[in-house]
């Protein structure tokens, strides 16, 4: 029997079986009729190459091989439905409570930094409060980069000491 009769005989004896590999593991009977095609064009293509004494195995192992390279590149094409997509989008917003939160608590950094005694004030205010890096300090203030780390430095234990200590009396 030539190859093309050989063919004919292939399709007509395994395409249902075929279809059957395809179909549960795709579940859904476009993509295994697709899946069916590419196993027989993988077959026809490699037909001089195939022992015809495992013919029903080979082909069974070329159709599993298909449907787990579609499974995997399923997984991947997969697109979320537009609806699902806007509920994936992250808010990055700031809640009106959050928004609150945030202006209450700036205004407590600001109430406590004003606690302080100079230079410790001063400092603290423009690095904790209005979010100043030390090196824009010290330019403004024409003083050492060291020297302003410091102050800020100081400031911080004092402001954590203050903190602490109205937390106690609040607990109390």
């Amino acid at each position: 029997m030539d190859d093309e009769a050989y063919f004919e005989y292939l399709l007509g004896t395994y395409q249902r079986l075929v279809y059957a590999i395809c179909l549960k593991a795709t579940k859904n009977q476009f993509d295994a009729e697709d899946l069916t095609q590419d196993v027989f064009i993988a077959v026809y293509k490699n037909l001089s190459t195939f022992d015809r004494n495992y013919e029903k195995a080979w082909i069974s192992k070329i159709a599993s091989n298909k449907c787990l390279d579609f499974l995997k590149s399923a997984k991947r094409r997969v697109q979320p439905a537009e609806e699902e997509m806007f509920l994936r989008l992250e808010d990055t917003r700031d809640t009106p409570e959050d928004a609150y939160l945030q202006k209450e608590s700036k205004e407590y950094v600001y109430q406590v930094c004003q606690r302080l005694k100079e230079p410790y004030k001063t400092v603290a205010t423009e690095h904790f409060y209005l979010e100043k890096t030390i090196s824009q300090i010290a330019q403004e203030k024409g003083k050492n980069v060291k020297t302003i780390q410091t102050q800020v430095y100081r400031a911080k234990a004092m402001l954590k000491k203050t903190v602490k200590e109205e937390r106690a009396i609040c607990r109390k």
